[in-house]
């Protein structure tokens, strides 16, 4: 080890340590049995934090969501404190050949007060890692890690807010007369797709591109990924390059997916409001977040579905999810089996409400009076009457943010 051989080489750096630490400096047992058992506390330490790790996962796991185990695996936390006991066991065990009776006794004493210092560090990370894991399971801290992940994601994809800049979906531009379809050669989930990668790229090679799977999905081998307009400039190396820019894997991931961090705080509201559970409390909480997510992409202009270079001369047609899409993905679920619970029924009419209080586009706002008003349909058999009028009257308070016209279309549907 490097410090005991700069500490058998130089005496003086040993002087340093005081001699109420470490009183016997000519016994080098002391100081293999100090680093032999730091290296077996170490050890026993590391199996303890594992088997709370692995049962950290498994009530995750069954009380929450499978989903949500990714974000326990790259949490830094964790990996740090493993981190420290693992590297505190290797640095004991790499200083105990140091410490030697033959030829001559050498205890080093600046390399065994390090292994100390290890070893305090170690009790702290320890505190630290059991107090972090008791407010990971809370899952209070999970939906709110989920929603905060969430809106990073969004403030990616979408970076501007609603009504400033381009928008480059209202171009028009000639469809070519074929396209020619790309088969998918990996199964699996799209992740990522690097639209610059593919503008450069269909721009270099003079095609216009059509990606047919959104974020999220899950293509098979054989099935078409993407669509290009001149079969002809297509090689096998350019098809290749184009690849490249999917990003395909086993399962969805929050790098572009919007939609795969609301099915994971739907997933724990399904569970709180089953009969098994039965709790209603985590079920209204899932709803302020999956509302704060909602009010965050409402807020944002669209990512472009038409990428163009130069400018106006499309060159890549990406699909997105649009607002209904998430509106459904995030509420419907929870509408449907909270019929009979009437305090996540009134959160549900809450949260339109405060969704529409933040839009200023009438036709979003109508959508969501027509989600309210279905809403209140479904509870009407299930609840008793005294819960209906509670429903309708957080309904008219939604209904009066639509104009009235929205409101005879929406009053048409419904008799219809």
């Amino acid at each position: 080890m490097i410090l005991s051989s700069l500490e058998e080489s130089f005496p003086v750096i040993s002087a340093w340590v005081p001699h109420a630490l470490f009183p016997s400096r000519a016994d080098p047992q002391i100081a293999q049995i100090m680093l032999s058992s730091i290296a077996g506390s170490i050890m026993t330490v590391v199996s303890i934090v594992f088997a709370i790790l692995l049962m950290t996962l498994t009530l995750a796991s069954m009380q929450f969501s499978p989903r949500i185990l990714v974000s326990f695996v790259r949490d830094r936390v964790t990996q740090w404190t493993l981190g420290v006991f693992l590297g505190t066991f290797l640095y004991c065990m790499a200083a105990l050949p140091a410490a030697r009776s033959l030829p001559e006794p050498f205890a080093p004493v600046a390399t065994v007060t390090g292994a100390l210092v290890l070893a305090l560090t170690s009790v702290v990370g320890l505190i630290f890692f059991i107090h972090h894991i008791s407010r990971a399971v809370n899952v209070n801290h999970i939906v709110d890690r989920i929603a905060r992940e969430t809106e990073d994601v969004i403030d990616e994809i979408m970076p501007h807010k609603r009504g400033f800049g381009l928008r480059l979906e209202d171009m028009a531009f000639a469809p070519d007369d074929t396209e020619f379809p790309v088969l998918n050669e990996q199964p699996g989930y799209i992740c990522f797709v690097d639209t610059a990668r593919l503008l450069k790229l269909a721009k270099a090679y003079g095609l216009r591109i059509r990606v047919l799977r959104s974020i999220g999905h899950f293509v098979p081998p054989g099935v078409p990924l993407y669509t290009v307009s001149r079969r002809s400039r297509l090689t096998v190396d350019r098809g290749a390059e184009l690849r490249s820019a999917f990003d395909i894997g086993p399962m969805r991931t929050l790098q572009q997916d919007v939609e795969f961090g609301i099915l994971q705080i739907v997933d724990i509201a399904l569970r709180a409001i089953s009969p098994a559970v039965n709790d209603p409390s985590t079920a209204i909480n899932c709803v302020d977040q999956l509302t704060r997510i909602l009010i965050r992409w409402a807020g944002r202009a669209p990512p472009p579905a038409l990428l163009s270079d130069p400018p106006h001369v499309v060159r890549v047609i990406m699909p997105w999810i649009d607002f209904d899409h998430l509106l459904d993905t995030a509420f419907e679920q929870i509408r449907h089996y909270s019929v009979s619970d009437v305090a996540v029924s009134l959160r549900l009419l809450r949260a339109l409400d405060d969704l529409a209080a933040t839009i200023d586009d009438e036709r979003m706002r109508e959508r969501l009076v027509l989600r309210g008003q279905r809403i209140v349909a479904g509870c009407a058999t299930c609840v008793d009457a005294s819960d209906v009028k509670r429903l309708e009257g957080r309904l008219v308070g939604l209904e009066a943010r639509a104009p009235a016209t929205t409101m005879d279309i929406a009053v048409g549907i419904q008799g219809s």
